[in-house]
């Protein structure tokens, strides 16, 4: 199974049922750690730095991808460099038991990146990346706020951010 076909997979919900949630060993925390900072490297070289043969590192990722621990495989981007230069985190109080309502409209916004449903004095974090503050004003005023199931929300401007490295996984 190729890298592509992998992450479509995943990102539509395969590997994501109700099987048993099986263990991770060293070896597999090995592979996420490296594939976290290097998604685009090669069987070839995972299965050296985790000394394994290649056909056992194929086998264990693809294993990872259809127990749903790999979500699928992407590229951290510059926002800013990429035309996105306005980032907010946006709070939400919804309507109860209106999430699944919510989170469908919410993913359809544009520039939207990231939705939880969070136990909190809000019910919904949600994070956007805008071209612009004007842009990002227009989303939370027109569209955010249009939605009936949304009873209020506050904009975080972020100013700065840092994406994190993985850390090594734990012995």
């Amino acid at each position: 199974m190729g890298t592509e076909q992998m992450a479509d997979e995943t990102a539509h919900g395969a590997g994501s049922g109700d099987a048993a949630i099986r263990p991770l060993d060293t070896i597999d925390r090995a592979i996420l750690h490296i594939l976290q900072a290097d998604g685009r490297a090669s069987i070839r070289s995972v299965a050296e730095r985790v000394h394994v043969s290649r056909a056992n590192a194929y086998a264990r990722i693809n294993r990872l991808v259809e127990d749903g621990v790999i979500r699928g495989f992407s590229a951290r981007i510059d926002h800013e460099r990429a035309g996105q230069g306005a980032t907010a985190y946006i709070t939400l109080k919804i309507v109860q038991n209106s999430w699944r309502t919510v989170r469908g409209q919410l993913e359809a916004l544009p520039g939207a990146a990231h939705i939880a449903l969070l136990g909190a004095d809000f019910d919904v974090l949600l994070l956007v990346h805008s071209p612009d503050n004007r842009t990002l004003r227009e989303l939370v005023l027109t569209r955010l706020q249009a939605i009936p199931e949304v009873l209020s929300t506050r904009t975080l401007l972020v100013f700065e951010e840092t994406d994190l490295n993985p850390q090594p996984p734990p012995e």
